[in-house]
């Protein structure tokens, strides 16, 4: 019995240092490996790549899972992002575990966001289409799942958008319309982008950038 306590003891003392060491080699992978490409608090540079700081860590945590299914040839139950649009992610994220992607996820959902402007050619339609959809086309408003600053919903794993790149957001909308990205409960966003034309996939990105 004492033996069993003084284990308990230990590992009561031991949980926190061990949250403590994945936390830091979480904070250093972001600041070297992940901050070439997002930038070293999440805010990345080129508008291909997205950027992390703010997200949820459920959402963020997900899509990590997802390039690393890719990276092990999709077994079962495991959906996949797709390997030819993300060849650099997914070879990212091959190696992590279940762990590394965990305090990779809650390192970036502490840092914060720096949106960016939405130009003013853009601005009406696209917040006509975030915040009212097209009901003639049948597409549903995006305030609906990402709310009205586009912060999402962390517990329905619905992504944080609000000041994301515009070419990011586009390039997402094109692959859901297309097929080409999967992954989305019950077709959310495959069945909303495929309503949607050049034009809009345009304005409505640009709103979200500008979004906060």
């Amino acid at each position: 019995m004492k033996t069993l306590i003084a284990l308990v003891s230990v590992l009561a003392f031991a949980a926190p240092a061990l949250a403590a060491d994945a936390a830091s080699d979480a904070a250093t992978q972001a600041q070297t490996v992940c901050a070439a490409c997002h930038g070293p608090d999440g805010n990345s540079f080129n508008g291909e790549w997205p950027k992390l700081a703010g997200q949820h860590p459920t959402y963020a945590a997900a899509q990590l899972a997802a390039f690393r299914c890719a990276a092990t040839g999709a077994p079962k139950g495991c959906v996949p992002r797709n390997a030819a649009n993300s060849a650099l992610m997914v070879g990212q994220a091959a190696g992590l575990s279940d762990a590394q992607i965990a305090a990779l996820a809650a390192h970036y959902a502490q840092q914060t966001i720096k949106p960016g402007v939405t130009p003013a050619a853009l601005a009406a339609a696209g917040q006509r289409l975030y915040r009212g959809g097209n009901a003639p086309s049948g597409t549903a408003a995006c305030i609906a799942c990402h709310g009205p600053d586009g912060r999402g919903n962390a517990a329905a794993k619905y992504p944080a958008i609000g000041g994301q790149h515009a070419a990011y957001v586009e390039a997402q909308l094109r692959a859901y319309r297309d097929g080409s990205r999967r992954g989305d409960p019950n077709q959310m966003m495959r069945n909303v982008a495929s309503n949607l034309s050049d034009d809009e996939i345009r304005a409505v990105a640009a709103f979200v950038q500008g979004l906060r």
